[in-house]
């Protein structure tokens, strides 16, 4: 499990983690970032008239865990069981959240993340039923529109994101941003966790 001082720690600085077979985790900068506009998010006319329509019920942090695990349940993952432990802790912390898709009692898709001030740093989405990860996604994205966040990091850019507006930006002009939205006062959720202290910097042995 990383420490979830280091973790919160390491995403200020822009690095993020991923578990690799064998049950390593490796530390990743990306030379260019992937993001998702927040306050310019594009919704293709069509989608607009779905999500207007959609038979789905959005819920948030209610089932955090399954999340994770619907993501996981690929044949290849990142998601290891140290990776799943240590969101559960920054999701206990009051960190890490879950927009859920739900139809008749089924959690159907859903997308998990960690929110630092105004930035939101997506992970990673599943969907059991056609468009259940996109209702997600735009719903997360107006969530975060309404609370006044600056960013929605994605990592790397995939056709599913870019149809909604998403791209990439060298990392100097990320970490720019970056500086600038975890200073941001918001709340993606009321909590009553108080937050844990940042260190300085995370241990050189890991990144």
């Amino acid at each position: 499990m990383i420490d979830p001082q280091m973790l919160l720690s390491a995403y200020c600085q822009g690095y993020f983690p991923m578990g690799m077979e064998g049950g390593d985790i490796r530390w990743f900068l990306p030379e260019s970032r992937g993001i998702l506009p927040v306050a310019d998010f594009h919704i293709p006319e069509r989608f607009q008239r779905y999500l207007r329509n959609h038979p789905f019920e959005v819920r948030w942090n209610t089932a955090f865990t399954e999340v994770m695990l619907g993501c996981a349940d690929r044949r290849d993952t990142w998601i290891t069981d140290d990776i799943l432990e240590s969101y559960q802790a920054l999701h206990e912390l009051g960190y890490a959240h879950s927009a859920e898709v739900w139809r008749e009692g089924r959690l159907v898709g859903g997308v998990y993340g960690v929110a630092i001030g105004g930035a939101f740093f997506g992970e990673s989405m599943f969907s059991r039923e056609t468009q259940a990860s996109k209702v997600a996604l735009c719903t997360l994205q107006q969530r975060l529109k309404d609370h006044g966040y600056l960013m929605h990091d994605t990592q790397w850019t995939t056709p599913h994101l870019a149809m909604f507006g998403g791209h990439e930006i060298p990392c100097d002009e990320y970490l720019r941003l970056l500086a600038r939205a975890i200073r941001v006062k918001t709340s993606f959720i009321k909590t009553k966790t108080e937050p844990v202290a940042l260190p300085a910097t995370p241990p050189r042995s890991l990144i």
